[in-house]
């Protein structure tokens, strides 16, 4: 077995020298930059077969070895075995010392192509950000505003060739604003209907409630909103909304199951909006199908109107929203937005599961601390609200790690992609 050692300017050319002189099969050990260009060490795939065979061969011998070996080391010891007893773990240890052998062998074939992985991911990583360093700067800006890696190399593909940082990132943030989904200012107010608040506990559902109430009371007046709560398990639940509704002069009705939610939904059919302020729970809590199904199955059209959390992260906003959209989510609330750092999580969240977003909230203030989605005033205001010194920031080396994995993953999930479709 022989390691070949190749040098060239660039590593297209070291490739290329390892396949004319080991194959296209070769295996590339290890990959680096160094003075004069780029190091490829390499092995002949005729060498890594012959090593699985010459290790499996090896095997039989030292078997043989220990049987030799072993009268002379314990012969009192083997005389006092029973000869069957004796014979049949002779049999069993070969086969145990082989498959061993053969899952070490795999095992270090693993090894090497992990190391392979990384080593082709940190050249094609170079390879990027030595073409395109304004696309680099465009991604690790959007990267710090809170947006996906997933969404980021998404809108650097879509960037035109040739463009500074600033017009860049101008151009990327005029991608968002088409990709953020917005409602026309207070739509739900003026269709009205009935719409029930979803969410997480704890995410505001009823102070939003309440701001959405008190908003269709100025355009439409009191006498033509009601206000349902299905809230009978937080203390203090049924109150809170209570208070608000006398002080609007709404009427507030409390929903047991599914056949009152009926009958109450039957005798406010005359009303311009209607909003259910239902329980808080968690997205993995079992009796949020219940609860779903109490809305969908009252004989009435209930819009859903799910609130996020600006201050929640990512993963946690996913698996939110991947609760509730199976049920059907009509459009989304970002609530919160004065506690969070940043709103680029939560948007992301919105532009990546395509959710109509209506309003922002930003205190507890009823109504004057709901707003009306707007694209532009968003976007803005991430990317001017963005730390430098942050201590969740990525330093150079840092992001060069974790965007040459990420760049890893988007090349593995495109072949899978074309090897499904190529099944199809």
């Amino acid at each position: 077995m022989r390691v070949r050692r190749f040098l060239a300017a660039t590593s297209r050319e070291a490739l290329r020298k390892v396949k004319e002189e080991l194959g296209a099969d070769a295996v590339i050990l290890s990959n680096k930059q160094v003075e004069g260009g780029i190091e490829i060490m390499a092995l002949a795939s005729d060498d890594i077969s012959s090593l699985a065979n010459d290790t499996q061969a090896a095997a039989p011998a030292s078997s043989a070895d220990r049987k030799a070996k072993a009268p002379a080391l314990s012969e009192t010891t083997l005389a006092a075995k029973a000869a069957p007893s004796s014979s049949n773990g002779e049999a069993a240890g070969a086969p145990r010392s082989e498959d061993a052998l053969s899952m070490n062998i795999i095992q270090e074939i693993q090894a090497m192509r992990q190391m392979l992985e990384d080593q082709l991911a940190t050249v094609t990583w170079d390879n990027f950000s030595r073409k395109n360093p304004d696309g680099v700067r465009v991604l690790r800006t959007l990267l710090n505003a809170g947006f996906s890696p997933l969404l980021a190399r998404h809108l650097l593909e879509k960037l035109p060739v040739g463009h500074d940082f600033e017009q860049s990132l101008k151009k990327t943030i005029t991608l968002l604003a088409l990709n953020l989904r917005t409602a026309v200012s207070d739509e739900i107010i003026e269709h009205g209907g009935v719409y029930a608040l979803i969410g997480p506990t704890g995410v505001g559902k009823t102070t939003t409630t309440a701001k959405l109430a008190a908003r269709c009371v100025i355009r439409h007046g009191a006498d033509k909103v009601a206000l349902l709560t299905t809230d009978s398990y937080r203390i203090g639940g049924h109150e809170q909304l209570r208070i608000y509704g006398k002080l609007l002069g709404v009427p507030v009705r409390s929903i047991k199951d599914v056949d009152d939610l009926q009958l109450i939904l039957h005798e406010l059919r005359g009303k311009h909006m209607v909003l259910i302020d239902t329980v808080g729970m968690s997205q993995r809590d079992q009796m949020l199908a219940e609860q779903i199904a109490m809305l969908s199955q009252c004989g009435t059209e209930v819009r859903h109107l799910l609130l996020l959390n600006a201050t929640s992260n990512g993963n946690t906003l996913d698996e939110v929203i991947s609760a509730y959209q199976h049920h059907g989510i009509y459009g989304c609330i970002i609530t919160k937005i004065d506690e969070a750092t940043s709103l680029g999580i939560a948007l992301d969240a919105a532009i990546r599961r395509k959710l109509v977003l209506h309003y922002v909230t930003n205190g507890q203030k009823v109504p004057e601390d709901l707003h009306a989605a707007n694209s532009r005033y968003l976007l803005h205001r991430i990317f001017r609200s963005i730390s430098r010194h942050s201590p969740f920031a990525l330093q150079d080396s840092e992001f060069a790690i974790v965007m040459a994995s990420s760049f890893l993953n988007q090349a593995e999930g495109a072949q899978q992609v074309c090897a499904e479709a190529g099944h199809d």
